[in-house]
């Protein structure tokens, strides 16, 4: 079977000692064990030479195990090339390594995207491009009181990123605050402070929004409250899982039991909603970049492993965000320099996180022995 080189990525593997007949049987071997248009080996001097397209992995590792029971080593510098080998497509069973990028690839995607009128619910939006400064009583500071009223006295468009939890409604207690209102008011009031957060936002500012629902009251409010900025004119940015792993939960004393009956769902993780204003990109110096390439690679994969926060006894609080969460948050969708706003700031944790990082924060609370706390952990 012929066979068009162009197809595949080739990879040398300098063989030591000579490429003698028993290499050449072991070549054979695997030449017979893996379709050509998958995979072959060749021989070139003293180098043995892979051309790769795509490969079933798993079928692959085990033929490597089998040849090392055998003391055949040849597979294993193989397996190690194609193992550094990190960007490929799946499909099926295979890994599409040659070429792998070409599924995906749309036809004229530019004019595809304007016949579907691309995030059409921000159309007509009337988002002002100027920025403010936000005043110097305001920087780096700890404020209580309500969240509305204090925000309705700060200037349009200055803000950076908000990263903020509000109380999810769930009956907690809070110190200054009930967790237990009737859902259409408490939404009122989230939407009442939202509203402002949009206005004080910077164009090109983000929101994210770490909220967990109630499922025992079927409340979606990750759904509800991405709606509500939706209607707004906001746009979605995406939305990421906090995976918590918290397993006291794997198992269920609600709803049917053995029974599709009424099965009551559980879940391990809660959700951070990002949404941008006026446009996804947001401008910033490149000095003032702090998220290293590995930070990236990591945290763009939009399903965040992070442990829960373990200091809640100590803080008095009993909802808290660890500060791993923040940490990502904030470098991720912030610069040096910018101003971070946590409109529900609870004991600190945005707060801390922001000027740790060496950004300008504000945070406000109804709780003054919250903002105590808060006040404590900047010292």
């Amino acid at each position: 079977m012929r066979v068009d080189k162009k197809d595949y990525i080739r990879i040398d593997i300098p063989f030591q000692g000579k490429t003698d007949e028993f290499t050449q049987q072991y070549i054979g071997l695997f030449n017979d064990s893996f379709p050509k248009t998958d995979i072959f080996a060749d021989m070139d001097g003293e180098n043995v030479i892979v051309y790769l397209n795509k490969l079933d992995f798993i079928k692959f590792k085990a033929f490597v195990k089998q040849q090392r029971a055998h003391n055949v080593r040849l597979f294993d510098q193989m397996l190690e090339k194609i193992q550094a080998i990190k960007s490929y497509n799946i499909k099926g069973s295979k890994r599409i390594y040659a070429n792998y990028n070409a599924e995906r690839k749309v036809k004229h995607r530019k004019k595809k995207e304007i016949k579907r009128d691309k995030m059409y619910y921000t159309r007509d939006n009337d988002f002002s491009r100027d920025k403010n400064e936000l005043p110097d009583e305001y920087q780096n500071k700890i404020i209580c009181g309500d969240s509305e009223s204090e925000l309705k006295k700060l200037p349009d468009n200055c803000i950076d990123l908000i990263f903020t939890s509000p109380p999810y409604n769930f009956g907690l207690d809070y110190t200054g605050q009930d967790d237990d209102h009737y859902w259409e008011d408490y939404f009122d009031k989230l939407f009442a402070i939202f509203r402002q957060c949009i206005r004080v936002l910077k164009f090109g500012g983000r929101i994210v929004v770490n909220i967990q629902p109630l499922f025992s009251d079927y409340i979606p409010s990750h759904h509800i409250i991405s709606n509500f900025f939706i209607n707004n004119k906001m746009s979605w940015k995406g939305e990421i899982l906090w995976e918590k792993n918290n397993y006291n939960c794997k198992y269920t004393a609600w709803g049917s039991w053995k029974s599709p009956s009424s099965p009551y769902l559980k879940y391990t993780w809660e959700f951070l909603e990002v949404f941008c204003k006026g446009t996804l990109k947001k401008e910033g110096k490149k000095e003032d970049i702090d998220i290293t390439a590995d930070e990236f690679k990591e945290w763009v994969v939009a399903k965040w492993s992070i442990a829960p926060e373990r200091k809640m006894k100590e803080y008095g609080h009993p909802a808290m965000f660890p500060e791993e969460l923040a940490k990502r948050v904030i470098k991720l969708f912030s610069y040096q320099s910018d101003i971070v706003l946590d409109p529900f700031n609870g004991v600190g944790t945005t707060t801390a996180v922001a000027k740790k990082f060496k950004r300008r924060y504000l945070g406000i609370d109804i709780s003054q022995d919250y903002c105590n706390k808060a006040i404590e952990r900047l010292k």
